[in-house]
């Protein structure tokens, strides 16, 4: 007799799952106790048979909602993401920011293949872009930059369909912006096996405020930030076939239940993964876009095979780093690395294909010219020309650090101690959304600063998922820490250099899986007691509207909207955001 006081007796289960039922986890009806398969793939997890008879949904109906909800939920998150980044997308009708390069370089990659120098139409070149709609006549003398095409490619795609106007060269970043938040809640539904911790996740990042800015803008960051999730997307499925195939091929026992078999473990090939090969796609588009997408490729990389030692390691292998060393890494380096090369490589077709006779992109002609000879001559010429124009350019960004009045350290990134103005005007009393009864001017401005209570509890959720990693082992909270240290720690290396805020929003879906999984603890497991549930979820809900609310009372910040000065004002929460 278990004389435990208002504790279940024990079932038999291994602590494994005993431990996962704390974060929401429940074994598989059908699935034996101990069944090993339950490990490989565990079950999503299912909603309470009490909560469909409070809604009065019969039990047809309710199977037919928790079949539909996989996609339904994030579809109807995504809506909600697209409609407010679309909005008014071409407001301001100015070049804000950085546009005033990635614009007209996506113009010119587009029609010439490679960037050109709008110098010849001096100082007024970005009125004259927004008067003529696209009739400007793109220059011919190659200009030198020091990113590379892939996203400046994807906002030429929108100039193409939409016109050279801010509408169109926005476009694509929305789109991408939108489609990441559809990425992240099916990511994070995959993880935590939960539809409602993935839509979380999904419904943070559409309402934080950094995400929201720089899907309405076109810069680079925000289509890296798009390669990058949609790359981890595709090595978290890998993940999952990967064990899927590894379960169906233990053997069952005369019980019906699998159980760890090291003969199968240590040997098992697990064939063709073309989610792997897709991600090594993405990971070159991304290193195609910004360089630090080589920090987020070298830390993926590792990341897929320590999930695999890890998925030999449940299905009972006695030598689990021997047999990925064998069997998986080979295929692991293969699949992404020369794939992400080949990618790269590939982006630059427009400029390789340009005239080497200096009417070409910049340094196309160098290797004809002051690169003439030497111990590599026997390559092609623009493979000599190309490795020159990357060494150039790695020059300038190590030795990058001409003082910027947003330049910030990332010691502050997490605390947003120094976002970065985009667009700022004073409108008076009656014009341009000003109202005629403001008294003074207004402040009408396009903030990069991510929604302050979101990035705050972030700083909470990281502590959490680093504990939840180093003493309970769990691979989700080490995922998401792997993702938030490609994205931000690379950037410590460089703190003399000029660097923003914005560059964060490459890891903010992983701070947003992070705070999901957090209030997921809150919230507490399905089999806790009424007054633990109700507590948690209490907890857990008041936090979201908080979050939710900051991310409209920040609204006009983020829109360019002209308000009135007491009121900017009195957002500026810290000295330093002004």
């Amino acid at each position: 007799m278990d004389l435990r006081q208002g504790q279940a007796p024990h079932d038999g289960r291994p602590s494994w799952q005993r431990r996962l039922r704390r974060f929401g986890y429940a074994p598989g009806k059908d699935a034996p106790a101990g069944d090993v398969r339950d490990r490989l793939v565990p079950p999503y997890a299912q909603p309470s048979p009490r909560l469909w008879r409070v809604l009065g949904a019969s039990p047809v109906l309710a199977e037919r909602l928790t079949r539909w909800s996989g996609w339904g939920g994030p579809l109807l998150v995504t809506l909600v993401a697209g409609l407010t980044r679309f909005w008014n997308l071409g407001s301001p009708r100015a070049v804000i920011f950085d546009e005033t390069y990635y614009a007209k370089d996506a113009w010119a990659l587009v029609h010439r293949g490679f960037e050109v120098s709008w110098d010849q139409y001096g100082k007024n070149a970005n009125d004259m872009v927004l008067r003529q709609h696209g009739g400007l006549a793109v220059p011919t003398d190659p200009s030198y930059v020091v990113h590379p095409p892939v996203g400046k490619y994807v906002i030429g795609l929108g100039e193409l369909l939409f016109g050279f106007d801010p509408f169109g060269w926005r476009f694509m970043t929305a789109l991408l912006g939108t489609l990441s938040v559809l990425l992240l809640c099916r990511i994070g539904r995959r993880m935590f096996r939960s539809t409602f911790l993935g839509c979380l996740a999904g419904a943070l990042m559409a309402v934080d405020g950094l995400h929201f800015v720089m899907s309405r803008t076109a810069l680079l960051d925000g289509v890296l930030m798009f390669f990058v999730v949609a790359a981890f997307g595709a090595l978290v499925v890998d993940r999952d076939r990967a064990r899927e195939r590894l379960a169906a091929a233990l053997p069952a026992g005369p019980d019906g239940r699998v159980r760890p078999d090291a003969s199968v473990a240590d040997a098992f090939r697990f064939g063709l993964r073309p989610w792997r090969w897709t991600a090594g796609v993405l990971l070159g588009l991304a290193v195609g876009t910004k360089w630090n997408g080589l920090y987020v490729l070298a830390a993926f990389c590792v990341l897929t095979v320590l999930w695999d030692v890890g998925t030999r390691k449940v299905a009972g292998a006695r030598h689990p780093y021997l047999a990925v060393l064998k069997y998986d890494t080979g295929a692991a380096f293969v699949a992404t690395i020369p794939v992400a090369l080949v990618v790269y490589v590939a982006s630059w077709t427009g400029w390789i294909l340009s005239p080497a006779d200096g009417t070409g992109g910049y340094y196309r002609d160098w290797a004809a010219t002051d690169g003439r000879g030497g111990t590599w001559s026997f390559l092609p010429d623009w493979l000599r020309s190309l490795w020159h124009y990357e060494h150039e350019v790695y020059k300038f960004h190590v030795g990058l650090d001409q003082p910027h009045t947003y330049q910030s350290n990332p010691w502050s990134w997490i605390v947003l101690g120094r976002p970065v103005s985009y667009f700022y005007e004073s409108p008076g009393p009656g014009t341009d959304g000003c109202p005629a009864d403001a008294g003074e001017k207004c402040a009408r401005e396009v903030l990069a600063i991510g929604t302050p209570l979101l990035w705050w509890a972030a700083c909470f959720a990281i502590a959490y998922v680093l504990w939840r990693w180093a003493f309970r082992r769990d691979w989700r909270a080490g995922a998401i820490a792997c993702g938030i240290a490609a994205g931000y720690l690379p950037w410590f290396l460089y703190q003399e250099r000029t660097i923003f805020l914005f560059y964060a929003v490459v890891f903010l879906p992983f701070l947003c899986l992070a705070v999901a999984m957090m209030t997921g603890a809150v919230i507490g497991p399905p089999r806790s007691s009424d007054t633990r549930r109700v507590i948690g979820a209490t907890a857990a809900g008041v936090l979201v509207l908080l979050i939710a609310w900051n991310f409209i009372y920040f609204w006009p910040l983020y829109t360019g909207t002209a308000i009135p000065m007491d009121s900017w004002r009195s957002r500026m929460w810290l000295d330093t955001w002004v």
